[in-house]
């Protein structure tokens, strides 16, 4: 009889974690599932209550925070658009200076300029793209 109530507890709560994504009642679901496991082998109410309360606890301080990091680490990690050419170095193909110039940047031509206005750049130098400005790179010195 227990087994059955456990098993539609944590049913009830991994469907209602789909609808919240804070993943704390998935932690519940599992220690109500290994309170099912426990039902399963004949433990009593108070072991099973026991399960229950031990494994979402160590669910809370072993699971969450592990996918809770794994769920955010595309908001660190990841730049896109030109953003990701901030920082990366780049190829003159035309001197730069404060009127014109050209870079190549992981093999596309972008128009460029010296974030410092008084520096140049000659054919074949490497620069670093400080920031995108439109679809200008302004650069420096790598």
């Amino acid at each position: 009889m227990w087994l059955i109530v456990w098993l539609i507890i944590g049913a009830v709560l991994v469907v209602a974690e789909i609808f919240t994504t804070t993943f704390i009642l998935l932690m519940f679901s599992l220690g109500a599932f290994a309170a099912a496991g426990a039902a399963a082998l004949g433990a009593g109410v108070p072991v099973q209550a026991a399960v229950f309360a031990a494994v979402s606890a160590l669910s809370f301080l072993a699971v969450r925070p592990t996918l809770q990091r794994y769920m955010r680490r595309d908001e660190r990690d990841t730049r896109m658009g030109v953003e990701a050419l901030e920082g990366s170095t780049a190829l003159v193909i035309e001197a730069v200076d404060h009127d014109s110039g050209q870079i190549k940047i992981d093999g596309e031509l972008w128009r460029a300029r010296p974030y410092d206005v008084t520096q140049t750049f000659e054919v074949g130098e490497r620069v670093r793209v400080i920031e995108i400005k439109g679809a200008t790179a302004m650069v420096w010195k790598d």
